[in-house]
């Protein structure tokens, strides 16, 4: 019994520490971006195909979307402080977006081949 408790410590204890680092899921990586100081940080992301970015409003009263332009135009919902919202890339390209209620903050995702 000591033996499978062990076991479950340290299975729980790198699932913790995958999970807290925010780099891995069972599809692809996760990339955060943060939403500070009406910026998206970093403002450029380049990743590989299949990789879920992750932008997370660290902002303390203000709400904040994520808005791609170009044929891919979908918007997030705003995201108050504390929030967050995912999109997975599965093709190479360029993708840049704003925030919807502030469009000079902006940002850009590189989908690399």
């Amino acid at each position: 019994m000591r033996r499978r408790e062990v076991n479950r410590a340290a299975c729980a204890a790198a699932l913790a520490a995958a999970g807290a680092a925010g780099l891995t899921r069972a599809q692809g990586q996760v990339v955060v971006v943060e939403i500070r100081d009406y910026k998206y940080l970093p403002a450029l992301v380049s990743i590989k195909p299949g990789t879920t970015v992750r932008w997370v409003n660290q902002e303390k009263r203000t709400t904040h979307t994520v808005r791609f332009l170009g044929p891919d135009g979908i918007e997030s919902e705003r995201l108050f402080p504390g929030e967050s919202w995912e999109r997975r890339f599965d093709k190479p390209g360029t993708h840049p977006y704003v925030c919807g209620p502030h469009p000079e903050m902006k940002g850009s995702v590189e989908v690399g081949g």
